[in-house]
């Protein structure tokens, strides 16, 4: 049975519900996917497009002769990609509100795998809440006068 999840975009103009019938997701290295998100490879979740309800339509960039991906336009937020003439489409795992639920199965795109980036054990590990220049910079922007 699938289950209603929500998700969107870092400012909240776009928003969704998928209905997602399991956690299987993977990740696409392929050049036109490192280059529309910038980064070296991009956690996706294929669902039927039915099954994504938008609540705040997202916009479409047309990334190649073949294939849109639905973005926000006002945080510049990458939520998935699309062939216009498929039923399917995949949205990225990041954007959903909860991404945690969902584990890696596959990779494609793989002429294009940045294999130093795949497995990143061991590497030293910071977490955000605890690196004080972040922690200061945080308080200052969010303090409030008492005046």
């Amino acid at each position: 049975m699938a289950e209603r999840m929500t998700g969107g975009c870092a400012c909240g103009r776009v928003r969704y519900t998928a209905a997602v019938a399991d956690w299987d997701a993977y990740l696409c290295h392929c050049r036109m996917c490192q280059r529309a998100t910038g980064s070296v490879s991009i956690a996706f979740k294929n669902l039927r497009r039915a099954d994504v309800e938008w609540e705040g339509e997202p916009d479409w960039y047309e990334s190649s002769p073949i294939a849109r991906r639905p973005y926000c336009r006002d945080c510049g937020t990458s939520l998935g990609f699309a062939y216009p003439d498929s039923d399917k489409m995949d949205l990225t795992v990041a954007s959903f509100d909860d991404p945690s639920r969902f584990r890696p199965v596959s990779h494609f795109g793989a002429e294009s795998i940045h294999r130093a980036w795949i497995d990143t054990a061991g590497l030293p590990e910071t977490r955000s809440d605890e690196y004080q220049p972040l922690v200061d910079r945080w308080a200052k922007a969010t303090a409030t006068s008492a005046d």
